[in-house]
């Protein structure tokens, strides 16, 4: 196996591993959790390169995904003119496709418990483009609106269910890092989106936003039919025998093998009972801290960019809609520093805790980190905010929208990282969780923010949007304390308590 070395036997089942203080290590000497077993074909052992092929070609359809939804934040002008609509109108676009996103992660979650990621993953690469190609030939609204909640809801196997493919893949201490990249795709998505589609809608016509991303994702298509593989593990029970030797197990599937669209189907699994059992984690508090904290800044996100792409485009900036698309590569930037502060740090972060502490490993240990980013992020919007309402350089407005980006990477990783390691045998239906509150959020904002700024005025309106960003990032240092005692209360129910049955 490709950088493990056996040191002594280790102990059995997942939430063992929460106490474990010895047994299989990595090259550097840190105690793997979870333990793997010594099946070649179980994805935890798979060399690196294999993982992060299919790891990376997911969180490349994820960029395309959010690139495709937040399209039309730099299009609001051009659908207010051709179809006579408002600009809250024009949002919806927008918001409606994001909450779609949201509603499609809890079907296509419990589907991939059922036939297995690798083709739900190609069904939903696939709609991303054929749904597009709806678009590009849409000739009124209503249709063009309905080829954007249709794609959203098809195109979500993109967004929730990519965290339980790093859970599958990667251990503990790498984790971090991982679904790092996966945010990065997340936030790229959202800020070279509108940076590019500026581009396209400026000098081709909104439609070729849609026409171009229907190119690209086909061509993804052809590369994930290639490369990404399944990563579900199906086991007798749902439990991993640790102690059972390599000689028992089969030899490693080959290239071809590998490539089935069969191998991930659990025919003991329900796809309703798994529906049922995604909504019944909506009752644990972890979830509501973490969905709050990503739907805040995605949120906020948005709010820039609806906001940019109607004041730059006026008086006194006067900008051409590439220009506003220009403005977003601010926030790209910010949001690829985070890199190291939300990735890197909080695995650091997180390892050296669970060294102080004797090897015993807490989630929490990775909320510290997120002192940086709650200091960062809502200054960059108040700074952005107050730049726009008393007209002064676009430089301010740059740099705060560069310090939001910043801080929604950064933060939007630390809290999905947590619940990630927290509930690790249903990390896919956590994060399905999360990101549906995620999305409600994003909705609601990116439908009334335009009134909200009407009746409040920019700069107060900016200002009671930082007071809430403080108000619900107060919840880390509660969830830090109190965090631990909440997880091993919501463990005696729902799916988790079925998990923990299986263990004994």
């Amino acid at each position: 196996m490709a950088e493990e070395v056996e040191k002594v036997q280790h102990p059995h089942g997942e939430f063992a591993d929460q106490d474990i203080v010895t047994g299989r290590t990595s090259k550097s000497g840190i105690v793997l959790r979870p333990q793997p077993t010594n099946d070649p074909n179980e994805p935890l052992n798979w060399p690196q390169w294999e993982k992060y092929a299919t790891y990376l070609v997911l969180c490349w359809f994820t960029f395309l995904a959010f690139m495709n939804s937040s399209a039309f934040t730099v299009a609001v002008k051009s659908i207010v003119e051709e179809f006579g609509k408002t600009p809250t109108e024009a949002s919806y676009l927008t918001s409606l496709q994001v909450l779609m996103m949201g509603f499609g992660a809890a079907f296509w979650m419990p589907m991939s418990r059922k036939i297995g990621k690798r083709p739900v993953y190609l069904l939903s690469i696939l709609f991303l483009c054929v749904t597009n190609i709806w678009s590009y030939f849409s000739k009124s609204y209503g249709n063009l609106l309905a080829s954007r909640l249709v794609g959203g809801f098809l195109t979500a196997a993109s967004d929730a269910p990519v965290s339980s493919v790093a859970a599958d893949l990667f251990y503990f201490h790498e984790r971090g890092r991982t679904l790092m990249i996966f945010n990065i795709a997340i936030s790229s998505g959202a800020f070279l989106g509108p940076f590019i589609n500026a581009y396209i809608t400026q000098y081709l016509g909104w439609p070729w936003m849609c026409g171009v991303m229907a190119i690209v994702s086909g061509a993804t298509f052809i590369l994930a039919v290639l490369l990404v593989k399944e990563t579900a593990y199906i086991v007798s029970n749902g439990v991993r025998d640790l102690d059972r030797s390599a000689e028992m197990y089969a030899p490693k599937r080959s290239w071809a093998a590998s490539l089935s669209l069969t191998a991930g189907i659990d025919r003991d699994a329900s796809f309703f009972k798994w529906v049922f059992e995604t909504v019944q984690l909506i009752a644990y508090p972890p979830l509501w801290f973490s969905g709050l904290t990503v739907g805040l800044f995605i949120g906020c996100n948005i709010a820039i960019q609806l906001t940019a792409s109607q004041t730059f485009t006026a008086p006194p900036y006067s900008w051409p809609l590439h220009s506003v698309g220009l403005l977003s590569l601010s926030g790209f930037i910010g949001s690829l520093l985070s890199f190291f502060f939300g990735g890197w740090l909080i695995d650091w972060i997180a390892t050296r805790a669970t060294k102080r502490h004797g090897e015993h490993v807490e989630p929490e240990y990775r909320l510290p980190a997120m002192m940086i980013p709650a200091v960062i992020g809502p200054m960059g919007l108040l700074i952005f905010g107050l730049v726009i309402a008393t007209g002064k350089s676009w430089a301010g407005a740059a740099i705060g929208y560069g310090m939001q980006g910043f801080g929604a990477t950064a933060a939007a990783n630390i809290a999905v990282t947590y619940v990630v390691d927290a509930y690790r045998p249903t990390a896919g239906e956590t994060i399905v969780i999360i990101f549906v509150l995620r999305n409600v959020i994003v909705c609601l904002i990116s439908t009334y923010i335009s009134r909200w700024f009407e009746s409040q005025g920019l700069k107060k309106a900016f200002g009671e949007l930082v007071g809430v960003a403080y108000i619900i990032l107060s919840f880390t240092l509660l969830m830090y304390f109190v965090g631990h005692r909440l997880r091993r209360f919501t463990i005696a129910y729902g799916p988790m308590a079925q998990y923990t049955e299986r263990q004994r």
